[in-house]
Order: C-alpha cells, then structure tokens, then sequence
C-alpha cells in the first residue's frame, strides 16, 4: 500500500499557492479549479445575493396571498351564517377551507425559507465577515452553501411551519370563527335555555349537535397542541427569535457568547459536518489519475493492488475520501485522465483526520 504526501483533509483554499504568472498585486481566488480575481468572484456573489433576495421576497408576498383568502372566505362565510336564513354549517364548512388554506400556506412558508436560509449564510458568513476581524468568510461556508445549491432541503419541518404559521395568523381566524359558531348556535334567533336545546341546534343534516359539538371540540384541542409543541421550535432562518446554540454539547445563550471574545458560529448552521463519501477508483493510469486528484482536489489518494477476478489483470485500486459536494469534480478528474476507469462512490458513516472530523478525542 502507498500514500501520498498530502492530507486527506478538505481544508478550504481561498488563498492557494500563487501562480507565478499571476501579478502580485493581482490576487486570484481559487476554487476547486477555477481562478476568479477577488472583483469577479464578489460581483458574482452580488448578484447571487440579489436573486436569492428576489426569490425570497416572492415567497414571503405568496404567505400574505393566502392569508388575505382565509380572511375573505371567512368574512363571506360569516355574512353567509348570520343572515336571516343563514346556516351555521357554513361556519364549519368555512374553518375547514381555512385549514386548508393554513396548509398551503405553511408548505409556501417552507420554500420562503429555503430561499431565506441562502440569504442568511451569505449575510452572516461573507457580508459579515467583510466588517469584523479576521476580515475572511468561516472555513466551511462556501461548502455549506454549495451543498444546500447541490442537494437543496427545507430548513424546517412542516410541523414547524403549520405551527408557526397558525399562531401567527390563523390562530385569530379561528378564534373569530369559534365565537361565531357559539352565536350563531347558542344566541340566534334566541337565547337557549338547556343543554338539549344546543344539541339540536348543533346537528347537521342527519349528524347528532352531540357529534358536531365533540368534532370541534377536538378540532380545536388540536390546534391548541400543535401550537404549543412547535412553539419551541427555532429552526426557521427568517424569524427574529431568541437563538440558543449547542457548543461541544453545552447549551449557549447565543446573546450572551455574542459580547465575548469567542466567535460564535451562527446560530442555524448547527453542524459542520457534510455527507461524507468513499470514492474506489479502479484504473491503469494510477499515477495520472491521483496526480489530477492531488493537484485539484487538493485530496489525499491511497493507491492498492488489485487483481481483475474475470481476466485476472492486475489493477490499481485508488481510495479517496470527500464530501458530496466534490462527486461531480472528482468524475471529471478522473475521466479526463483515464476514461476506462472503474469508480464507486459509496456513503462512509465516519472519516476521521485532517479536513475531516478530528482523529483525538477531548
């Protein structure tokens, strides 16, 4: 077995060994490749922000869209319900549109967080970094963005989201509604007097006002749970909320490490590890392949013999360790140096050393 002499780490390399070629002055950012001059790849990043903004802000105005139909069905509804020959089924009828209307809206709420969570890295961890010393962007953000462009994924549940939403909006919705169902059914035409006479006003067609009456009950002690159990969730990057964040398993008050002189990473990126992959190249040109990786990639490459079971051909087997967000460079590497290669990309649960998870344990 041999090894080459660099790490296997995947360290970032914003500031790379400088092309003799290039101007001192001139200082040309690099990654994986490609050598942008710090005007072009800013302006890049400009723009991006611009239309990670734009996108976001369509989505929030799609949240008020749906919140102006629930409070239009429901004025209609109630003026439907309390004319004269009105019925207070159409109030139940109402508060399940709103539900519906609730769920939409908390699945558009996902996707406005989805654009938002890109606003917000790019906020704390580029435009942020350009006024507080070291005046550089976190190690790992430009591969946590990278990823969440590669393999997008909805910061928040949709548990979060219904529940978020129904207390900021909907919650007051059917709160108008329930009081217009008790009056409609206790108060008009008249005052009932007994138990028995709600129970009749409460039916429906061929359903008892006892079935009716026990349906809104848990109607409504479900959105009461669903309230309060999501209240503690703090996932969504659009909110302004007390932010608390867990440092080597202790729990911060993320206000109070913010006056130290400790950085704190920000508070929705909770953990810097991404998906971590295995890659088996199978190939005869061992040493151009790994060269391409090395120089590249900036990827430590392990080379084994191997014997081909069916022809009995002796190979080289080629291990490399990165993140999910290098598969695509890595297939290209090794394409252009050997188009005949074998390669098998397969998910590793742990990679421990350098650019990766610490080997020592504190």
């Amino acid at each position: 077995m041999t090894t080459d002499k660099y790490p296997t780490g995947d360290e970032p390399h914003a500031n790379p060994r400088p092309n003799p070629d290039d101007n001192e002055a001139d200082v040309v950012w690099t990654f994986r490749g490609y050598r942008l001059k710090p005007s072009e790849f800013n302006t890049a990043m400009v723009h991006f922000f611009r239309a990670e903004i734009q996108r976001a802000n369509v989505w929030r105005t799609r949240l008020d869209a749906t919140t102006n139909w629930a409070v239009v069905a429901t004025g209609a509804s109630l003026t439907i319900a309390f004319s004269p020959s009105g019925f207070h089924g159409v109030i139940l009828l109402n508060a399940l549109l709103v539900t519906m209307f609730l769920f939409i809206e908390a699945r558009r709420y996902r996707y406005y967080e989805l654009w938002s969570y890109r606003v917000r890295l790019l906020e704390t961890d580029f435009y942020a970094a350009m006024l507080v010393p070291p005046f550089q962007p976190a190690p790992d953000w430009a591969e946590s963005l990278a990823e969440h462009l590669l393999h997008p994924q909805f910061p928040i549940s949709m548990l979060e989201a219904v529940g978020r939403r129904l207390r900021r909006n909907y919650l007051y919705i059917y709160i108008v509604l329930g009081l217009a169902w008790i009056g409609k059914v206790a108060v008009i035409p008249t005052t009932i007097k007994s138990w028995d006479e709600l129970t009749s006003r409460a039916a429906i067609g061929g359903i008892s006002g006892v079935s009716v009456s026990l349906v809104m009950l848990a109607f409504i002690v479900t959105l009461v749970v669903v309230g309060i159990l999501t209240a503690g969730l703090h996932r969504a990057t659009g909110e302004v909320l007390p932010r608390f964040a867990a440092e080597g398993g202790v729990v911060v008050n993320t206000k109070a490490s913010a006056a130290s002189d400790t950085p704190t990473r920000p508070w929705f990126r909770h953990s810097r590890r991404r998906q971590q992959l295995l890659a088996l190249i199978i190939t005869d040109n061992a040493k151009s392949v790994s060269e391409n990786i090395l120089e590249n990639m900036r990827r430590g490459v392990t080379a084994m013999p191997g014997t081909g079971m069916y022809t009995g051909a002796s190979h080289s087997v080629l291990i490399c360790a990165l993140t999910i967000t290098e598969v695509n460079h890595l297939k290209k590497l090794v394409s252009d140096a050997d188009p005949k290669a074998f390669m098998i990309v397969t998910p590793a649960q742990e990679v421990l050393g350098r650019g990766f998870i610490p080997l020592s344990q504190k």
